[in-house]
């Protein structure tokens, strides 16, 4: 994943007045913390930085050119308002060029199962040891043509070269299982509740049959 480069500007103004002042000028408010320096308060252009963030997904490496020398960045946390779907404030951690890292990165499945199964997801997201200037974007599965029994555990994965996996190789990321029909949940259910203890009250399922409505008087 190569780093985008963005021109950023050091930040002296702070507090919720300063902030709101840099998004009404369509930028956005960030910090850069880590290699045991004080944390840089940044500046970066709105519509640039958000197109990066989306070209590098969760894990987003930034160039920042902050007064003519160089910064990569390693996205942290994003926040972004509810409403207006804008950037309101990024966190970065300072990296360097092959230093190793540690990320989530998202799961994406490829194809589709057998007919009649029910694909269930059981992580979305595994933990990596990767380089900061290769983080992959995603981890690809894919689950064409597999048949209902078929499990997907963390160490059938297929990750980039150089990057380690931070996970219990046991781990199930996908499990492929019969479609089961309406009736059969129904069943299910039933034989659940009865275990349970759990009884029905009949009165419920018929509600309203086998009484008469009423006619107020006029």
């Amino acid at each position: 994943m190569a780093a985008e480069k963005i021109q950023a500007e050091t930040r002296t103004e702070f507090g919720k007045g300063a902030a709101r002042r840099i998004r009404r000028d369509d930028k956005v408010p960030a910090v850069v913390y880590g290699h045991g320096k004080e944390p840089l308060h940044l500046t970066l252009p709105g519509h640039d930085t958000m197109m990066a963030l989306k070209h590098g997904g969760a894990n987003a490496l930034l160039d920042l050119d902050i007064d003519g020398s160089s910064q990569l960045a390693l996205t942290k946390q994003i926040q972004i308002d509810p409403i207006r779907r804008t950037l309101e404030h990024i966190d970065f951690v300072a990296v360097t060029k092959g230093e190793k890292v540690t990320v989530e990165v998202p799961v994406h499945l490829n194809g589709d199962a057998a007919r009649d199964t029910l694909v269930v997801v059981g992580t979305s997201t595994i933990q990596l040891e990767a380089e900061a200037t290769n983080i992959p974007e995603y981890v690809e599965v894919s689950i064409e043509g597999l048949e209902a029994g078929t499990q997907i555990l963390a160490s059938d994965l297929t990750l980039l070269e150089g990057s380690v996996l931070l996970l219990d190789p046991e781990t199930l990321i996908v499990n492929v299982t019969e479609q089961v029909s309406a009736e059969e949940l129904e069943a299910e259910l039933e034989s659940a509740e009865a275990e349970a203890g759990i009884e029905r009250d009949e009165s419920d399922e018929e509600s309203g049959e086998g009484e008469s409505a009423e006619t107020p008087d006029e």
